[in-house]
Parts: C-alpha cells; sequence; structure tokens
C-alpha cells in the first residue's frame, strides 16, 4: 500500500468504566470494573486504572477479580449508556472522515488520507478528536496514526490512557524491529510463549525466519507474521463488514450436570436466538451452531451446515457437543451461520455474545 496513508486508530480508555465515572463522579480514584456479580459466574468486561494495578483484567471472573482486590466495586453494564456514548463519537469521526471501521463500540480505524481538516495532519486530527472526546463525551480516547491498520493499532496502545502516538513511514522499519512479538495483535500469550522458546523476542528476531519456516511452525497464520514482521498491512479501513452470524448463549450459575438438563435448558435459548434473527430481519442462514464449555472450561463447537433451523437438528448437535467432554457444562450457546451471498452489511460479530 502508498505510504502516504493516514490511519488513525482511536480507542477509547477503559469505555464502560470511564462512561460509570463520568456519570457517578464519587466512583472515581477508586478500583471499578463493569462486569458480572461473583455469586453467578460473572465476568470481568472492563475496568478502570486503579483496578488493573491489581492484576484485574477484562475476562478475568467476577470472583478472582474481588480475590485479587477484596474492595474492588463491581457494577452491572449499561449498554444503553454506553451505545449512546459510542454513537456520539462516532459522529465526532464523521466530521473528519466519512472512511470509518468501527471493531467495538469504543475502538474504531479512521482513513484520514487527503482530508483538508487540520491543514491535513493526520496527527492534529487525532489530537482534535481527543479533545473532542473529552470535552463533549465527558471520557478520554487514546490514540495511534501510522501508514497502516497494524501499526495504527499497535501505536494507540502506546501512550495509554489519553496519549497518542505517531509512526513516520521512514521510523517504520526501526520500529518494527524492535517491536516485542507480544505486541503484536493476533500474537496470544500462549504464541508470545512459544516464540520465546524458539529464540523469537521481537519482530526483528521474527525476520530471521522464512516464510517457509513460518508456515512451517504457525500454519496460514504464518504468511501474516511474515508481513506484519516488516511492518507490512494492505488491509483497507473497511466501511462495511459482514456480518457472519446470529447467536445467543448462556453461561449457568450451577454447572448443568448432564445431557439431559442441556437439552432442557435448549428450548429457552432457541427461543431467544429466534427473536435476535427476527430482530436482525431473518436474513437466511446456510448452517447451525452449538457451543458448549465444560466445567474444566474446556469447550467444543458443532456445526451443520445445510440444516434447517428446527428444534430436533440442534438437540442433534449438542447430544454430539456433550459426547466429546462428558462433564458438566458451564455455559451452551446456540447460533447461525449466515448465507454467505444473503450476508448482512453490518459491524461483524463473533459467532457468541
Amino acid at each position: 500500500m502508498p505510504a502516504d496513508r493516514k490511519i488513525i486508530h482511536i480507542d477509547c480508555d477503559c469505555f464502560y468504566a470511564s462512561i460509570e465515572m463520568r456519570d457517578t463522579p464519587a466512583w472515581r480514584g477508586i478500583p471499578l470494573a463493569v462486569g458480572g456479580r461473583p455469586d453467578s459466574r460473572g465476568v470481568i468486561a472492563t475496568c478502570n486504572y486503579e483496578a488493573r494495578q491489581f492484576g484485574i483484567h477484562s475476562a478475568m471472573s467476577s470472583r478472582r477479580a474481588l480475590t485479587l482486590c477484596p474492595r474492588l466495586l463491581i457494577v452491572p453494564p449499561d449498554m444503553a449508556r454506553y451505545r449512546e456514548a459510542s454513537n456520539r463519537i462516532m459522529q465526532i469521526y464523521g466530521d473528519y472522515t466519512s472512511r470509518i471501521e468501527p471493531l467495538s463500540l469504543d475502538e474504531a480505524y479512521l482513513d484520514v488520507t487527503g482530508q483538508p481538516h487540520c491543514r491535513g495532519s493526520a496527527t492534529l486530527m487525532a489530537k482534535a478528536i481527543r479533545d473532542r472526546i473529552r470535552q463533549e463525551i465527558g471520557i478520554t480516547a487514546s490514540a495511534g496514526i501510522a501508514p497502516n491498520k497494524f501499526l495504527a493499532k499497535v501505536a494507540s496502545d502506546w501512550n495509554k490512557p489519553d496519549g497518542q502516538k505517531v509512526i513516520l513511514p521512514h521510523e517504520i522499519d526501526a520500529f518494527v524491529a524492535a517491536l516485542p512479538v507480544g505486541k503484536v495483535p493476533g500474537i496470544g500469550k500462549v504464541t508470545a510463549e512459544r516464540m520465546k522458546r524458539m529464540g523469537i523476542l521481537t519482530c526483528g528476531d521474527l525476520r530471521q525466519w522464512s516464510l517457509a519456516e513460518l508456515l512451517h511452525q504457525f500454519g496460514r497464520f504464518g504468511e501474516r507474521l511474515h508481513r506484519l514482521a516488516r511492518g507490512e498491512d494492505e488491509r483497507e479501513v473497511s466501511v462495511d463488514r459482514v456480518r457472519k452470524s446470529v447467536s445467543v448463549e448462556e453461561t449457568y450459575a450451577t454447572d448443568l450436570p448432564d445431557l439431559a438438563a442441556c437439552l432442557q435448558a435448549l428450548p429457552e435459548l432457541l427461543e431467544r436466538l429466534r427473536e435476535r434473527l427476527g430482530r436482525a430481519g431473518n436474513p437466511p442462514f446456510r448452517g447451525i451452531v452449538c457451543k458448549l464449555k465444560f466445567a474444566d472450561f474446556t469447550q467444543t463447537t458443532v456445526e451443520q451446515i445445510g440444516s434447517a433451523f428446527d428444534d430436533a437438528h440442534f438437540a442433534q448437535l449438542m447430544q454430539m457437543g456433550f459426547a466429546r467432554g462428558e462433564q458438566p457444562v458451564r455455559l451452551l450457546g446456540v447460533g447461525v451461520k449466515l448465507a454467505e451471498e444473503e450476508a448482512t452489511i453490518a459491524a461483524q460479530l463473533p459467532l457468541f455474545d
């Protein structure tokens, strides 16, 4: 891609928690998290920086979070308020470019190439956007500015909270060479640890491996690693993204002890799925999916392409999935995979959300 592209990645700082602290000033300065109740297997959606000092992070169980910080205040999410704030932030983005790719309520890519605002400076535009978010929404955001999406996302995390970083074209090679592989989006803790055992600590180390070697070690992801290690990312900022699935799931306060209990819980899940499909306009789909997470936190997903939305078909998938674990179940999910040629144009949803 041309080096003169100007991509901004904006990421609001601990978004849900920031909205809560904005609306309840007494909660500022204390460890605060937004999430589910600890007595019902709730998990942390996000937390403020005071809570993060105790090692608390998103996706951690609320019970574990309270163990780490007994005085942690956990409040339930209020998605209506978060969506309202997100919509207002999107309107701010729209004053600077029409090429916006939302990743979630609090995160988006902006392509500001060729835009006249702020004398055409992407750095000044990012600063202006962050200032407006602070003044008009009452929270802070961080930004990364770079010639591609990969580098912009890495940069937005560089000076958090309430900061920004720019990576200029002539800085890319040296910046990426020194970048720890754990900072690369898509490389989690397990992969980073595996790379460490292989002697790969930075993207500079990763460059020493040929494409063939990376494909052998990491499969298809190896090709992307080969490019990212050189700071290359050809992806456009996509204004329209395809929704690939519609689904629902439930985490149970008490494990479902056997297959019979899972099948008994199935009708309620399917009713919720029908309602959600209705709200989505009943899009055509090409298959059905069932997900089970077992008591030991292992999980399995079973899908059947071409099946109709039929209770018996979902029950069959659930039986197949349960047979893979043969133990109590803590979470069930059901969903449909949308037909590719008829996929809804919308912000992409995860298979189970």
